[in-house]
């Protein structure tokens, strides 16, 4: 292997940090301490046991912010992984170890490319910020939701937002996921009687009385497709009742499903198409269930303007090969930037590997990544007035 980049060698030193969700293991003070070297006014805020990071510069123009996450998913049975999941290994062409993909290479990018950004032009005519989360794996509750909540009470607006999780499909900027489905989970708890399976006239048995509605609930068409997004989907990820004996009938039953939806519904829409389907199937609430919901994100979407123009350009000026566009997955803390007017688009490494054993991402893609990550913040002084821009 040749010597790392500066690119590679941040990555490197990220990923020896066991910064496991909701810790951060020190690294926002290490990228904080070099954000604050270029010039940026850096605030650590730590809500509960999570830390968070907002950098700023400049005094004028639009607002751009890398938006990150620090945290990685725990890598499981450490013995299962090639070599231990928190001492990088470089073999070949490949990084690997927790958070290699996920995020922390796109970390390294984005610093690296802030630095060689303002090394060329000092005065962009916009503002750079970097806001960082110990959060985004977990609940996500004291993370960046929070930090966009300190930065309404201080009046401040993000206009372009930059998130690097890894949105790459086969090869590096092949994807662009410039939305997200929103995201509504459901608790369902039914009531039946518990009793004796040989005398069913004394019980009520909670799973015949939920069994034709999660049915229902299943097979029922939610949402078409559209010009951005995939059909609305409705999945069941827990299910459980019964006391462990065979002769018995239970007591309740409890069901946990979620909807992924586009931007052409909305929550309390599929809520009470919800209700309703359970009323049709002879459950009233209060009488037979109880039902709590949990709204983990609003569906976003950017269409044309100068972010996703910028991130298309240059993406395919690096690659050589024009990103196809996206609103696909799962959620991204993108979700808590979008509802403040910000167009918010995602761009990172190949996202094969996350959240598995031996995650990995090539070398080379986190030096090119750097260098798409250049070319937008380059590309944005053109969405910028002369006036602000000043000598470069």
């Amino acid at each position: 292997m040749p010597a790392p980049s500066a690119t590679l060698d941040l990555a490197m030193e990220l990923l020896r940090r066991r910064s496991i969700t909701p810790n951060d293991a020190g690294c926002q003070p290490l990228l904080g301490a070099r954000l604050q070297a270029l010039g940026f006014t850096v605030e650590h805020l730590r809500y509960g046991q999570v830390d968070n990071l907002w950098a700023i510069k400049g005094d004028s123009g639009p607002l751009f912010c890398f938006l990150g996450h620090t945290d990685v998913v725990p890598p499981g049975d450490e013995s299962a992984w090639q070599h231990p999941p928190f001492e990088p290994r470089l073999k070949n062409g490949q990084l690997s170890g927790r958070g290699a993909a996920d995020m922390k290479g796109s970390l390294a990018a984005m610093l690296t490319a802030t630095e060689r950004f303002i090394r060329q032009c000092p005065q962009p005519g916009y503002r750079l910020a970097w806001l960082l989360t110990s959060d985004e794996e977990g609940p996500a509750t004291d993370g960046t939701a929070r930090i966009i909540e300190h930065l309404k009470q201080q009046g401040i607006q993000i206009d372009w937002c930059l998130v690097g999780e890894p949105s790459s499909s086969e090869r590096l900027g092949d994807t662009l996921k410039n939305g997200r489905r929103g995201s509504l989970g459901g608790h369902l708890r039914v009531h039946g009687k518990q009793g004796h399976v040989a005398y069913p006239q004394h019980a009520r048995n909670p799973i015949h009385l939920a069994a034709p509605a999660l049915a229902r609930l299943a097979a029922q068409q939610w949402g078409l497709a559209n010009a951005h997004f995939p059909a609305t989907r409705f999945q069941i990820s827990n299910l459980a009742a019964g006391t462990g004996a065979t002769n018995v009938i239970p007591a309740t039953l409890e069901a946990h499903f979620n909807f992924r939806f586009s931007n052409a519904q909305t929550a309390a829409d599929l809520q009470a198409q919800t209700t309703a389907i359970l009323a049709d199937c002879g459950l009233h609430a209060g009488t037979h269930y109880e039902l709590d919901w949990n709204l983990s994100g609003q569906p976003f979407l950017t269409t044309a303007g100068p972010l996703l123009e910028t991130c298309i350009t240059a993406t395919e000026s690096v690659t050589g090969q024009k990103p196809r566009l996206s609103t696909a997955g799962g959620t991204s803390d993108g979700r808590f930037v979008a509802p403040t007017g910000a167009q918010v688009v995602e761009l990172g490494p190949v996202n094969a590997s996350i959240h598995q054993v031996d995650e990995h991402v090539r070398t080379a893609d986190l030096d090119q990544l750097a260098d798409i990550y250049t070319a937008i913040l380059l590309g944005l002084t053109a969405h910028c007035s002369p006036a602000t821009r000043g000598p470069s």
